[in-house]
C-alpha cells in the first residue's frame, strides 16, 4: 500500500484523485487547501489529515518522514500557478508526484523540474487521461493504420458553461490559470497532437475573457477549434436539451463519440502511473507550448480557417457590463 499527500482539496477535481487512490488501494494521509468545503473526503479517506495553512501541512509531514513513514506520492490538484511550486514540494520530501493538468503554465519550467526530477531521482506524471478514453485510442490505431500521407480535416468544439463565480476565482485571472486556452482546452490539444502528429502552424484568430478560437496545422490534420465558458455559444439543439456543456470533434465529417467514459479515465491514470506507465514531463511539453504560443499571440480576427462559432456575438466581461459592452476585439482588424 502506497501513502499519498494530496495538495487542493476543495477543487472540482480533487474527488477524482481521492477515487483513484481509493479504487487502486492505496491511502491517503494528508489533505491541504486553503478552503474547507472537503467534506467529500469521508467518502474515501476519514482518517486523513486535514490542514488549510501550508505551514502546518509542512509541519506535519516533516513529523511524518521523522517517524519513518514514507510518502510515496504527491497529487497536485491546486490551482494552475502553484503546480510548479507544489511539484518542487513533492521532489523534495522525496515522493514521486501526480500532477493535473496543465502541468505547469509555461515551457521553461518543465525544463526546470526536471532538473530536479535528476538531483531527488524522483519523477513528476502528468494527467491526460484523453489519451486512454476508449473511443480516442481507436482513432489513433485508426489514423495509424491509414494512409500516412492524408491529411484530416479536424473540428473541435468544446464549451463548458460557467457562471459569475468563474471570474472571480483563480480560473477569471489568466496570470493564475493560462487563460481559457490553457484551462479547458490543453488536455484537448494533447490529444490532437498525440493522434496527428507534429504541429506544424497554431494560429489564434479569436481570445477573449470567455471564448478562444484558432487554427492548428499538424502533420496530419487541419483542426479549425473553438474553446468558451459562455453559455450564449452553445448550439441551440443542445440548449434545447437542457444540456450546459457541448463537447464535439469531427473528423473528414465523422463525429468521434467521446462524450462518455470519462468517469473512471483518472483511476486508469493512476493504475498506469503505479505501473511505471505513467506520462512524463517530455510528453506533456509540446501541449504546454502550444497554449503558451496561443497566450501571448495576437488573434488575427477572421481569416484564413476559422472555426464556425468564432463568428459569434461577443459578450461583455459579466463584471463590466453595467459600464457598457467591451469593444468587439475583431472590430479593428
Amino acid at each position: 500500500m502506497k501513502n499519498f499527500l494530496l495538495i487542493g482539496a476543495a477543487g472540482y477535481i480533487a474527488p477524482r484523485h481521492m477515487r483513484a487512490i481509493k479504487d487502486t488501494g492505496h491511502n491517503l494521509l494528508a489533505a491541504l487547501d486553503k478552503g474547507d468545503s472537503v467534506g467529500i473526503i469521508d467518502s474515501y479517506f476519514p482518517q486523513a489529515a486535514f490542514f488549510t495553512e501550508f505551514e502546518r501541512f509542512d509541519r506535519y509531514v516533516s513529523k511524518l518522514l521523522t517517524r519513518g513513514i514514507k510518502i510515496d506520492y504527491v497529487s497536485v490538484c491546486s490551482p494552475n500557478y502553484l503546480h510548479d511550486a507544489h511539484i518542487r514540494f513533492g521532489l523534495r520530501i522525496g515522493a514521486d508526484v501526480i500532477c493535473e493538468k496543465p502541468l505547469v503554465l509555461n515551457p521553461w519550467n518543465v525544463t526546470a523540474l526536471q532538473d530536479l526530477e535528476k538531483v531527488t531521482g524522483k519523477k513528476v506524471n502528468t494527467i491526460l487521461q484523453l489519451r486512454l478514453h476508449p473511443s480516442l485510442l481507436a482513432l489513433k490505431q485508426e489514423i495509424e493504420n491509414g494512409d500516412p500521407n492524408k491529411v484530416y480535416e479536424v473540428d473541435l468544439s468544446y464549451i463548458t458553461s460557467r457562471g459569475k463565480w468563474y471570474y472571480t476565482s483563480w480560473k477569471g485571472n489568466k496570470e493564475k490559470s493560462g487563460g481559457i486556452a490553457t484551462n479547458i482546452g490543453i488536455h484537448f490539444f494533447d490529444m490532437l497532437n498525440w493522434i496527428f502528429g507534429e504541429l506544424k502552424q497554431n494560429i489564434v484568430h479569436v481570445h477573449t475573457h470567455d471564448r478562444a478560437a484558432g487554427y492548428f496545422e499538424f502533420a496530419q490534420a487541419r483542426v479549425k477549434w473553438f474553446l468558451s465558458i459562455n453559455y450564449e455559444t452553445i448550439p441551440d439543439a443542445i440548449k434545447a436539451t437542457g444540456a450546459r456543456t457541448y463537447r464535439s470533434i469531427t473528423v473528414d465529417g465523422k463525429e468521434i463519440e467521446f462524450s462518455g467514459g470519462f468517469t473512471d479515465l483518472h483511476t486508469l491514470s493512476y493504475q498506469a502511473i503505479l505501473e511505471n506507465r505513467g506520462f512524463s514531463m517530455d510528453t506533456s511539453l509540446k501541449a504546454i507550448e502550444m497554449v503558451y504560443e496561443i497566450r501571448n499571440a495576437t488573434p488575427i480576427g477572421l481569416k484564413g480557417n476559422y472555426h464556425q462559432l468564432a463568428t459569434l456575438p461577443f459578450s461583455a466581461h459579466p463584471f463590466e457590463r453595467e459600464e457598457g459592452a467591451f469593444e468587439n476585439p475583431l472590430k479593428s482588424i
